[in-house]
């Protein structure tokens, strides 16, 4: 499969199911990123990725200039709902991080939580990355730990689902940060640090029901299965979290991340 075609499936992908159920459970993330990257007024802000736009909303609110960009045509619709409900002046569209619409040095900002490391082309997001950020402007990136609780799921959803096409790099290798440095590093100056976001369930049949109808390649990856194929994918979910990830009466799901921030040389 061409990336081309990849990136067309994605888009249909991530905007299946209530995805804003999703985003609330990374709040914390959103938090930190837009309190790390520091918004002033007049800010030229672009969120890459940026979902349902909690990012974005929370940079307009400080009285940043903001832009959003998601592959996802069902996503954008819902962050311009939600941004005409609270009058933040936002402007949303959709495009493709590996290949922006905007002039060299359009933004003093620019950010992504968990989005554009799903992009197949880790270079050519890489290269617009720096291309669209100002010389002094910040970027701020959040991207799952490989060894962490998502690269444990993820990695349990794998025999379910079908071989990434040949050439795609592997979305967790954004949380190393060795590759960061090899994409980035020249454009530049890097730092690094380590969090961890906890999302909680009473049970694993909890877990199952939310990402099931409301995070998009789980949605996508079930409803593609034979009945008793996904009733595997089901059961072997639920044993994944009450196995691993049970604390006394609930699930406690450790989600380690990388923050990648920088400054544009």
């Amino acid at each position: 499969m061409a990336f081309e075609e990849l990136k067309a499936r994605q888009s249909a992908i991530w905007g299946a199911g209530a995805f804003q159920r999703i985003t609330e459970t990374i709040a914390d993330v959103h938090e930190l990123v837009v309190e790390r990257l520091a918004p002033r007024p007049g800010d030229r802000w672009l969120d890459l990725a940026c979902g349902t736009g909690a990012v974005a909303e929370r940079s307009a609110r400080a009285s940043a200039a903001v832009t959003g960009v998601d592959l996802a045509p069902a996503l954008i619709e819902t962050a311009k709902e939600r941004a005409a409900e609270q009058g933040l002046p936002i402007v949303y569209e959709v495009g493709d991080c590996e290949n922006l619409r905007f002039d060299d040095g359009s933004f003093d900002v620019v950010s992504s939580t968990f989005g554009t490391m799903f992009a197949p082309d880790h270079e050519a997001t890489a290269r617009e990355l720096a291309r669209v950020t100002v010389s002094g402007g910040r970027i701020g990136l959040t991207t799952w730990r490989p060894e962490g609780g998502v690269g444990e799921m993820f990695r349990m959803m794998a025999p379910f689902a079908p071989a990434p096409p040949p050439g795609a790099g592997e979305p967790l290798d954004w949380g190393r940060e060795e590759h960061v440095e090899r994409l980035l590093g020249d454009a530049f100056d890097l730092r690094f640090e380590d969090h961890v976001s906890v999302y909680e369930e009473l049970t694993g049949e909890d877990s199952w029901q939310l990402f099931s109808t409301s995070f998009g390649p789980v949605t996508t990856l079930a409803d593609s299965l034979e009945p008793e194929r996904r009733e595997e994918f089901r059961r072997t979910w639920v044993s994944f979290f009450e196995e691993r990830y049970r604390a006394g009466d609930r699930i406690r799901h450790t989600r380690d991340y990388l923050l990648v921030l920088g400054t544009r040389r």
